[in-house]
């Protein structure tokens, strides 16, 4: 075994140990209180009936959909970098997440839904303005003989992600009180899909593209490179990179249909990984997964303990830390 892959084992080791951590302190942390031997006791089968319906009825799948949808953003953050050779993309600060979210407005304005299908219907419709959002953007910041600009890609969708945003709340003000609420949090990163058929469904997205991925590890390394050493190899550059953008936004927009307008975490989670274990992807990205889902789990258990019982959106909780580190690394890229 190389030095490399030695040092990605122990810091895989560490960052289960650091997520088993976390995954306790959420599964204690709430109105309810219950300590890590309830916890513990409660996990096994050995609880009580009101400490097992509350860790299995409404804390565990809350946890899973947001450990999740976290994989599942950093994931789709790695891709996007590595496709555009843009160390600045993310779903969310490219605007990605903001078509996901004015698609889903769209959605409540004009159809109505019915709630045993709403888990159904509505990454559906995320899926497709992430899809729509990012072809634009791409489209936008493409020029002919120099490619994708990564400076221009990130301020045609920081202005795109403005205006779908503004364009969202503006046709709020149709709606009734429910619907306004809903909204409103859903842009702060609230998670809101927290029941088992989100668990299901998100898990079912996650696990068909990680595959697809990581069998893809070797494409990304040389893409990551350069178009004409791609192509001097073999690589379809074009055919991999619609593969690779539709496996991200599939990643992005199903996450962020049940747990909200997340933004930094596809930036935080690769870039740490990265500086762990270097660019290879076959070494950062697993790590980059657990990264974005521990980030995105703590998250979200500091803004239920900061504030109880409404709780802070982990979507504010992840812009406080992602937001300055985005600024460093635009100054570092543009070399202000």
């Amino acid at each position: 075994m190389s030095e490399a892959h030695k040092r990605q084992t122990i810091i895989l080791i560490a960052l289960l140990i650091l997520l088993l951590g976390v995954m306790a302190l959420s599964m204690t942390t709430g109105d309810f209180k219950m300590s890590f031997t309830e916890f513990f006791r409660t996990l096994f089968g050995m609880g009580s009936q009101t400490e097992q319906m509350i860790l299995y009825e409404f804390r565990m799948p809350r946890l899973l959909v947001t450990l999740l949808s976290g994989a599942a953003l950093a994931l789709s953050g790695a891709l996007l970098q590595s496709i555009t050779k843009n160390p600045l993309a993310d779903p969310g600060i490219i605007g990605i997440n903001a078509g996901s979210g004015f698609t889903m407005v769209l959605l409540i304005m004009f159809i109505p839904v019915d709630s045993s299908t709403f888990v159904y219907v509505l990454p559906l419709f995320s899926l497709l303005g992430g899809i729509l959002t990012a072809l634009l953007i791409f489209t936008l910041s493409y020029k002919h003989g120099e490619g994708i600009n990564p400076v221009r890609m990130v301020l045609i969708g920081v202005g795109l992600a403005a205006a779908l945003s503004g364009a969202s709340i503006m046709m709020t003000t149709t709606f009734n009180k429910d619907q306004v609420e809903f909204v409103s949090t859903w842009f702060a990163g609230n998670i809101w899909g927290d029941t088992w058929p989100f668990v299901v469904l998100l898990g079912l997205i996650v696990i068909i593209c990680l595959p697809a991925i990581f069998m893809r590890a070797n494409v990304l390394n040389i893409l990551n490179t350069h178009d004409h050493i791609s192509r001097g190899v073999g690589i379809h550059v074009a055919r991999e990179n619609i593969v690779l953008v539709l496996l991200s936004v599939l990643l992005s927009s199903s996450a962020v249909a049940v747990s909200g307008g997340i933004g930094f975490i596809g930036l935080l989670g690769p870039h740490i990984a990265k500086s762990m274990v270097g660019p290879r992807h076959q070494l950062f990205m697993p790590l980059a997964l657990l990264i974005g889902a521990i980030l995105l789990a703590l998250a979200d258990t500091l803004g239920r303990m900061l504030l109880q019982p409404e709780g802070i959106p982990a979507g504010i909780i992840v812009s406080i830390i992602g937001a300055p580190y985005f600024l460093y690394l635009m100054g570092k890229k543009t070399q202000f």
